[in-house]
């Protein structure tokens, strides 16, 4: 029994070393989660998850945790009757439906994570994009281009919005404070108006206004696949563009991609696509050579 309790010792011992050059490599540098799916409503993933976040701050890296709700708005909204309706993946929003977007996720489940992590040891602020004007956001229209040579179809998606720009500082000095800034994806118009905008989308455009070192989306996928059904490790900007133009990435992982090409362009280092359903996913991407999910890089 001894010589077991010794094995297993040592090979607690081999996984800390292998994750010693990642902690040297991302001391002090700032990794934006965007944190969602499957890991937000399991009550064990919320769990490990609150504890790896506080984990990397003890040893020196910055986390910024941007999240989601959809599965949380979509039942909400359906026990008030009230049907969900997306256009490549993004929800369609009338006033109503905004309303109970604001209360979701800005009085329930960001003050959860929030909660959580300050119970595991942290120190988490909650924020939407109104407080402080973090977020300033002006309405998003989608455009489909139905057919060659024709005009694109301009879709309005309601109080949909997208990122006009961010008060960085406010965040920078959260950071510097030891604070984990958590974030609901809520943006505010310049007449005061309230927006909805995709949560992987602002995870991306924060990675790139925080020049972040890595970019990190959870989901409830293996990671990017191919028409197969086999998971891409890691692509370049000529091959994601390739499978968005063959319709292999669609639906909710079409804005998951375009938004880590848009951070990849705009100065991040890495960006990554994981599988939130996965026991300590984000210490798995960050800390171990092999990596999990999909690694979508510039070349």
């Amino acid at each position: 029994m001894q010589g077991e309790r010794l094995k297993e010792s040592i090979e607690r011992a081999d996984i800390l070393l292998e994750a010693l050059p990642y902690i040297r490599r991302f001391n002090n540098k700032t990794i934006v989660i965007k944190y969602g799916g499957h890991a937000m409503v399991d009550e064990n993933l919320k769990s490990l998850f609150a504890k790896d976040v506080v984990m990397m701050k003890y040893i020196g890296i910055n986390p910024v945790i941007v999240h989601g709700g959809g599965p949380q708005i979509g039942s909400l909204l359906k026990k008030l009757g009230k049907e969900s309706k997306f256009v490549q993946g993004m929800r369609v929003t009338d006033e109503e439906t905004m309303d109970i977007v604001e209360m979701v996720l800005a009085g329930r489940v960001n003050k959860e994570i929030v909660g959580l992590i300050n119970q595991h040891g942290g120190k988490a602020v909650g924020l939407t994009g109104k407080d402080g004007n973090l977020i300033r956001a002006e309405k998003y229209y989608l455009s489909d281009e139905k057919a060659k040579d024709t005009p694109p179809e301009i879709i309005d998606l309601g109080l949909v919005g997208k990122v006009k720009e961010f008060h960085t500082e406010l965040i920078r000095s959260l950071v510097r404070d030891g604070f984990i800034p958590t974030i609901a994806p809520i943006g505010v118009g310049d007449g005061g108006e309230t927006y909805n905008i995709n949560a992987d989308i602002v995870a991306g455009e924060l990675a790139a206004a925080l020049q972040a070192e890595k970019l990190v989306l959870l989901t409830d996928v293996e990671g990017v696949l191919t028409q197969e059904g086999t998971l891409i490790n890691s692509m370049n900007y000529e091959q994601a563009d390739d499978l968005i133009a063959r319709g292999v990435i669609e639906g909710g992982m079409y804005p998951k991609v375009k938004c880590c090409l848009k951070a990849l362009r705009n100065g991040v280092g890495k960006t990554h696509i994981i599988d939130g359903r996965l026991n300590h996913a984000v210490l798995l991407e960050i800390f171990t050579d092999e990596g999990i999910g999909t690694e979508v890089v510039t070349m």
